[in-house]
């Protein structure tokens, strides 16, 4: 449990220095600073409370309540996603200047970049954890849906349908317990990830012409709506049977 502990109160002294560095460097407001520590609070304290549990049951990377070395790397994905989370509340109080929406995009670009190193690092150092998978996911997942705020602030609200895909799948599996179970890995899920996060990125930056960056924005959502409809269609053909299916079949081998 110190361990844990420690860990925490690390993650939110590098989240507090990154926004600290954010507000000298392109004058983060005080909005911006609150949602950069509440992002920073939510995450650290719920990476320790999955650790604690894995450490009770064995199950951490190294055998006990500790970050193994590609959650240390998440972890520092996470950060840099809470300075994007504040940048982009900053955003809806005011214009981002050009060094503050340079930040963004940097920080963002750095969080992708790392995306695809955390997963190499954990099968190198064979500390693959269902707990480093989930925090993984659930990073990408926050950083999808802050940048779709952003942009969707420009190009439209449709833009949101990207942020919002996997919270809507969540809350679906609160109604549909079928929809909670877990679905067999697929790298084309990751691709499809990375896709959004780097299109989203793009049209942060505007590197492109607005047409382009719709027509991206498109086919990115496409890709994502194919990627979670194969999913539900999995789980829905493996979906547990009911306790009527289960009277039939006991009926049937009993005739």
């Amino acid at each position: 449990m110190p361990t844990v502990r420690f860990s925490a109160v690390t993650g939110m002294i590098a989240q507090a220095a990154l926004l600290g560095v954010l507000a000298g460097t392109v004058g983060l407001k005080p909005g911006g600073w609150l949602l950069g520590l509440a992002c920073g609070w939510s995450v650290n304290a719920t990476l320790a409370r999955g650790l604690a549990v894995a450490g009770g049951r064995g199950l951490a990377a190294t055998g006990g309540p500790r970050l193994g070395p590609a959650n240390r790397i998440t972890l520092i994905r996470a950060t840099l996603v809470g300075g994007v989370a504040a940048l982009v509340a900053d955003a809806f109080t005011r214009p981002l200047s050009g060094s503050a929406l340079d930040a963004l995009v940097a920080l963002a670009t750095i969080a992708l970049v790392l995306d695809a190193v955390d997963g190499r690092v954990a099968r190198h150092t064979h500390t693959v954890t269902a707990l480093g998978a989930r925090f993984d996911m659930e990073v990408d997942a926050f950083l999808i849906f802050v940048l779709s705020c952003y942009v969707a602030a420009s190009l439209g609200a449709w833009v949101m349908a990207i942020g919002l895909a996997r919270y809507a799948f969540v809350a679906a599996g609160w109604v549909l317990p079928w929809l909670q179970r877990t679905t067999p890995a697929r790298r084309w899920c990751k691709t499809v990830a990375a896709i959004q996060g780097i299109v989203l990125t793009a049209a942060a930056a505007r590197v492109l012409p607005r047409e382009w960056l719709v027509g991206a924005l498109v086919v990115a959502l496409v890709l994502l709506s194919e990627s979670f409809g194969r999913d539900i269609g999995w789980l829905w053909i493996h979906r547990p049977k009911t306790a009527r299916d289960r009277v039939g079949a006991v009926l049937t081998i009993s005739e």
